[in-house]
């Protein structure tokens, strides 16, 4: 998978999907969805990448918690293994739910 299909994927939930942030003052409502490699985890074979993979960080954000937005993003994920964190960010009154991927 590369990000191109995973951005697809993330589509399927119905919410706003991009790439690292929002541009200024254009954040669509929450909830929404930002994904972005935050680094690799690559195999190396005779001193060498062998294979490559990117850590990738999906994030939804929510007004309140919501099964319903998080059981969407899971069924996105569905294939892939992830790992989840779910934070409060007081400065902007939102939820954070974390997926770390690789993809």
């Amino acid at each position: 998978m590369n990000l191109q299909e995973l951005h697809s994927r993330l589509e399927t939930t119905g919410m706003p999907v991009t790439y690292r942030k929002w541009a200024e003052n254009a954040a669509p409502p929450l909830p929404n969805i930002c994904y972005l490699v935050s680094n690799s985890n690559n195999f190396a074979a005779d001193g060498k990448v062998y294979y490559r993979t990117n850590r990738v960080q999906v994030e939804l954000y929510t007004k309140r918690k919501d099964l319903e937005a998080e059981a969407k993003v899971e069924s996105a994920l569905d294939s892939l293994y992830w790992e989840k964190t779910e934070t409060y960010i007081e400065g902007e009154k939102c939820y954070q739910i974390l997926y770390e991927i690789e993809v």
